[in-house]
């Protein structure tokens, strides 16, 4: 017999009694029933319920085994007695009766439960992972990490892309995020990048004449933490060449939909997966104020700016900031005017918690000589001045309507979190309610190349290898901010879960565009100069995108943060407390990389204190 298992905790059914077997595993549950000591033996697999006899000699070892020791069991098996059957577990006709117990791993007191939720705080779930990650949460949402790159991959290698591992030590470059520096111990003075993205590796394999590569990559970001937002994370990164953006969404949209049709019922809910027409940034800044919008949410923004700009309408608060140039937004929100006077003040103190003095509102019902406006700015708006805004807005009675008043970018963002707060705020049912049950994706297209800052100074808005739209002429002719790029990101319920382009492959139009976004050719030279060389010697047009692993998975798996669908994970302060990462070096490891520390004077005074 082998020494540590004929069979998992999971494998054993009715066919099996009176098989002598044995099964190693965690101790899950003891129960003492009387002098019956039943214990949940569990694995990967599953649980077996393991039984020791009243009277038998292994009862006093049994007893001290505390819960999460690992033991290796032998015994008989037997069918359960019918009222004592579990329909819910698969091995819940069967029990083992033990004969023999060797203890493999003991387990001192466990800092919290794993058999059942204890209300356990993320900190300690962190320090002690290795026990989190015995739950039966975790240990499914892993295997759904695992099953989906599975799936991924498998899909990639059907359309005859090639996978590639690409430079974890690389050069720093401007992707949008702050690199992650790692010091040359050979080279004094300079520094490595962890990369923030394989872009341009993945683009100089399109020179190198692959034409379809694909790789699930390893990607840091020195950024501040948040839920769906990790330091280090993980993409579908991919290229092709000879590609238009359409090519690039055909060939990678079946295998995204794909992913979430083979896995939507994870949660035990089937979902539906929708694509939804393409939408433009302007419009979906305008209309979702926000460029990876929830379009379960079927509120909409619409622009106001007309209606509290008229002479009779005498709103000074909204009046001012026009006057500076700012804009109106409003959100209609359908058959709310039923809605108790809590649900609006609600919505109010919302509103004053994200740091506007509140969110003005007007509520549509039946005049006598039709519909009239009430609630606290309904006075400001004349009759004549109600009727365009009912018209913009395709009122109806019973229906109210929220506005935001700000610079445009400001307002259109404040809109977009307003949306959102107004549509939650709704009751379950309402016509208006966000949606449940769909997984609904869109192509958020033409995104422009570059912004500019308080300052008028330009830089690139989104990632700075696309090509211009219309490329030289537009870069040589056009007001910078009216420059599109062949940019698109895929969102997903409120997520954006990919971002691509069809890449800048010329040299020329390479040089022009990061000229603009005030990058003199020196810079370009030692930033870029492997790629800008390439491109001097025959480099095909082409485009590709990368999907987030982790946010597919938080969303398959309906979890609020990141950290449930990873193994090993770091705080929201970007500490590992289970490996006291990050810790100190010696004075010795800094003097082979020629480092001196110079640390911040309150770092230095908290150390001298401790």
């Amino acid at each position: 017999m082998h020494p540590y298992r004929t069979h998992s905790c999971a494998a054993l059914r009715k066919e099996d009694a009176d098989e002598t077997v044995k099964i190693s595993g965690w101790i899950d549950r003891k129960r003492d029933h009387g002098g019956v000591l039943f214990i949940d033996l569990r694995d990967t697999h599953g649980i077996t319920q393991c039984v020791v006899d009243e009277g038998s000699p292994l009862l006093a070892q049994a007893e001290k085994c505390r819960v999460e020791s690992v033991i290796t069991v032998t015994g008989k098996v037997r069918e359960r007695p019918g009222e004592t059957q579990n329909a819910t577990m698969p091995t819940g006709d069967i029990e083992l009766y033990i004969d023999d117990i060797q203890v493999q791993g003991a387990a001192d007191v466990i800092p919290f439960q794993v058999a059942e939720d204890d209300g356990a705080g993320e900190e300690i779930r962190l320090k002690y992972r290795y026990l989190d990650l015995r739950r039966e949460k975790m240990q499914k949402n892993i295997r759904l990490r695992n099953n989906v790159i599975r799936s991924i991959r498998d899909r990639m290698h059907a359309q005859d892309f090639q996978e590639f591992q690409t430079p974890i030590l690389t050069a720093s470059s401007p992707e949008g995020a702050r690199d992650y520096l790692v010091p040359s111990r050979l080279h004094p003075g300079k520094f490595y990048a962890l990369p923030q993205a394989p872009q341009q590796f993945k683009q100089l394999l399109m020179v190198s004449g692959f034409d379809k590569y694909f790789q699930i990559a390893p990607c840091f970001r020195d950024e501040d933490g948040r839920a769906d937002r990790l330091a280090e994370f993980y993409q579908l990164d991919m290229e092709m060449s000879f590609v238009t953006q359409e090519d690039v969404f055909n060939t990678v949209q079946p295998v995204i939909e794909g992913i979430f049709e083979q896995f939507n019922d994870f949660t035990g809910t089937a979902h539906k997966v929708e694509w939804m027409p393409h939408l433009r940034y302007e419009d979906a800044m305008l209309k979702y104020g926000s460029d990876k919008p929830d379009l379960r949410n079927p509120l909409e923004i619409v622009d106001v700016t007309s209606v509290f700009a008229r002479d009779d309408v005498e709103f000074k608060a909204f009046k001012g900031t026009i006057e500076k140039g700012g804009v109106v937004r409003a959100i209609r929100a359908p058959k709310v005017s039923d809605q108790p006077r809590s649900f609006f003040d609600k919505l109010n103190s919302w509103a004053q918690g994200e740091g506007a003095p509140g969110l003005g509102y007007i509520k549509i019902e039946n005049g006598p000589d039709g519909f009239v406006g009430a609630g606290p700015i309904a006075k400001f708006i004349p009759e004549a001045a109600t009727e365009e805004l009912k018209k913009i807005a395709t009122l109806e009675e019973g229906d109210a309507i929220f506005f935001i008043c700000n610079k445009e970018n400001e307002a259109a963002k404040f809109a977009g979190r307003a949306r959102d707060a107004i549509c939650d705020a709704l009751p379950e049912g309402h016509i208006a309610a966000r949606e449940s049950g769909v997984f609904r994706f869109c192509w958020i297209i033409d995104f422009p190349m570059y912004e500019r800052d308080d300052a008028g100074v330009v830089d690139f808005s989104h990632n700075p290898f696309s090509m211009p739209q219309g490329g030289m002429d537009d870069l040589e002719n056009k007001d910078p901010e009216k420059v599109y790029a062949w940019q698109y990101d895929a969102v997903c319920n409120g997520f954006e879960l990919c971002s691509g382009a069809i890449r800048n492959h010329k040299a020329d139009i390479m040089e022009k565009a990061f000229g603009i976004a005030g990058y003199e050719r020196d810079v370009l030279e030692d930033k870029f100069g492997g790629m800008l060389n390439a491109f001097k010697f025959g480099a095909p047009p082409h485009g590709g995108c990368a999907f987030g692993i982790d946010r597919i998975i938080m969303l398959l798996a309906n979890e609020p943060n990141l950290r449930e669908v990873y193994a090993f994970v770091m705080n929201g302060q970007y500490e590992d407390q289970m490996m006291s990462a990050p810790n100190d070096i010696t004075s010795e490891q800094l003097k082979d990389l020629h480092i001196k520390l110079d640390m911040p004077k309150a770092k230095v005074k908290a150390d001298e204190a401790a």
